[in-house]
């Protein structure tokens, strides 16, 4: 039998692995685990600690060079944990990992993060030679800083939000059995 025989005109051939809408690594990224507002914060932390991190490695020569060196540490190492929480959050990764465990991780590395990342910037503002790429540097880490910092306050809204709306339901139930059976 000739493939017209099998197929009529309203069946469709299979598509493949390689046809479809999402496609190679498409298919692995999902940005629904993340609220908007999170996305473009962990987006921004990514972008703005690549950005202070390349902006200092431009600069050629220091004199008090300490406080360059643990910038560029500290903005690099930012960027790597941004990605890698960001990889965690968009792949299947997400689905073997228990998700209470990526939030708290989330949690502190972001709170770690911003702590370490205002301090370094604040470090590099004193010790730095006034140079164009270091103000561009110092700019892009309080910025980047600042975001860190600003997703922390997101989450422990959200974790406030989340304990308070399970508060009435919890005292709720202790009143209801504080009460006797008979009355």
């Amino acid at each position: 039998m000739e493939n017209g025989a099998v197929y009529g005109p309203t069946t469709e051939e299979d598509p493949g692995p390689a046809r479809g809408p999402r496609s190679g690594l498409a298919a692995y990224c999902f940005l629904g685990r993340l609220r908007w507002h999170r996305r473009a914060l962990k987006g921004l932390q990514l972008v703005l600690s690549l950005l202070a991190f390349v902006c200092e490695e431009v600069v050629s020569q220091c004199t008090l060079c300490g406080g360059l060196y643990f910038f560029e540490f500290v903005s690099c190492s930012a960027f790597l944990l941004s990605l890698l929480l960001l990889i965690v959050y968009c792949t299947p990764v997400y689905d073997r990992v228990d998700a209470l465990k990526v939030k708290s991780s989330d949690f502190y590395i972001t709170l770690g993060t911003g702590c370490v990342f205002l301090l370094a910037s604040i470090i590099f503002v004193s010790t730095h030679d006034r140079t164009s790429a270091e103000y561009a540097a110092i700019v892009f880490g309080f910025m980047a800083s600042f975001m860190f910092l600003f997703d922390f306050f997101a989450m422990l809204y959200e974790k406030r939000q989340e304990t308070q709306l399970r508060k009435p339901e919890n005292t709720a139930r202790a009143e209801t059995l504080t009460e006797p059976l008979n009355a």
